[in-house]
């Protein structure tokens, strides 16, 4: 079992020995601080120290945490489907992504609070290059996605990924959490990248594809935020790429990017978990007989569930109007709304600079365009 050491989060066994190796980091004591705002000091460590296994860290400590955190900068978190899903069943959750922390503790969240199998989720290394956030997410069930290796090395870091994977879900009966694609979505686009589901595949051996696909249980999920609490920092990627510039990430910035996405404003939040994909992979394994073009067809099936069930806000059709100077939408929302998100237009964004006006626009807009494209094909 060394074999995933350099990936897998914490065993059980290996918990206690984490937190204490932690206890006395001043990250540590913010978030508890944060957390438990009324609890004196040595009482949150006393039962820290108590602590044995993964469940119990997640249930007693980040639960709280989030809780904590859609108190202070949310209007509250709604959440459909997992009424569809079994007990003690292991699923793949394949989700659109909007936020490192946020999306896939809400999803745990939901999964705790409905009784099912939380998540192991993939994490990129890059954001947890600090070893206390190293260690925080090893306590938080967190596997490690291994970015910027050469080709080849890559190729062994995603055929290990790919088995890990599958010996979550089919040995140790434990559900995953994975974006549809590397990286957050800077622009609204949701499309899953088909190197995903080849990554996943690598486990496949010689199984017939789409079979070993409906093994894994996949159910697609999607994420909505109000406002994307992260919206204006996506903003110096965005206009680099518009330059055809290559983008060098500042010394911290990953970590900034997590703490806004943790405590900038939200407003409302919605997710929803598809059906789990099986008849749509026989279907596909009928019409194509050629592993790329099962690939595809399958990233489309992941993309259409995420996009016929995506939460619209009527900040997603303010954008939209703003963007086309029309008001098709404006029975969407109301003056105030459109005030406010101008407020924030204003605040964030140099309106003098078309790009980043556009291109912050375009990041809630998109996701009204995409769901007309959908609407408009079925």
């Amino acid at each position: 079992m060394q074999k995933f050491d350099a990936i897998r989060p914490f065993y059980d066994a290996e918990v206690n020995q984490g937190i204490r190796s932690s206890i006395h980091h001043p990250m540590m004591k913010a978030l508890m601080s944060f957390t438990f705002p009324d609890t004196p000091e040595e009482v949150w460590k006393e039962q820290l120290l108590k602590t044995h296994s993964i469940r119990d860290f997640q249930c007693n400590f980040i639960y709280q945490s989030l809780q904590r955190v859609l108190q202070k900068t949310s209007d509250g978190f709604t959440t459909s489907g997992f009424e569809k899903l079994e007990k003690n069943t292991a699923y793949l959750f394949i989700s659109n992504h909007r936020d490192i922390i946020l999306d896939t503790s809400l999803l745990n969240a939901a999964l705790f609070e409905h009784g099912l199998v939380m998540t192991a989720s993939a994490i990129g290394d890059n954001l947890v290059k600090k070893s206390f956030l190293l260690t925080l997410s090893k306590l938080n069930r967190n596997f490690l996605v291994l970015r910027g290796l050469p080709p080849r090395e890559l190729l062994q870091s995603s055929k290990l990924m790919a088995e890990y994977i599958h010996q979550l879900l089919r040995r140790e009966n434990r559900s995953v959490w994975i974006a549809q694609r590397e990286g957050r979505t800077k622009d609204g686009n949701d499309a899953t990248h088909t190197g995903v589901l080849k990554m996943l595949a690598m486990a496949a051996d010689d199984e017939n594809l789409m079979g070993y696909f409906k093994k894994l249980k996949v159910v697609p999920v999607s994420i909505s935020y109000e406002y994307d609490p992260t919206d204006a920092l996506k903003m110096p990627q965005l206009l680099a790429e518009a330059n055809n510039e290559i983008y060098i990430k500042e010394k911290n910035e990953d970590f900034m990017t997590l703490l806004s996405g943790i405590m900038g404003q939200k407003k409302r939040i919605h997710m929803h978990v598809g059906d789990i994909l099986d008849t749509e992979l026989d279907q596909i394994a009928a019409e194509n007989d050629n592993a790329n073009k099962q690939i595809q067809a399958l990233a489309q099936v992941i993309d259409d569930a995420i996009l016929s069930s995506y939460k619209l806000w009527p900040t997603n059709y303010i954008a939209y109007d703003l963007l086309h100077k029309t008001n098709l939408y404006a029975g969407q929302y109301t003056e105030n709304e459109k005030m406010l998100f101008e407020r924030r237009l204003d605040i964030k964004i140099d309106q003098d600079n078309p790009v980043a006006f556009e291109g912050f626009l375009n990041m809630y807009a998109n996701p009204v365009v995409n769901k007309m494209k959908y609407q408009n094909a079925h």
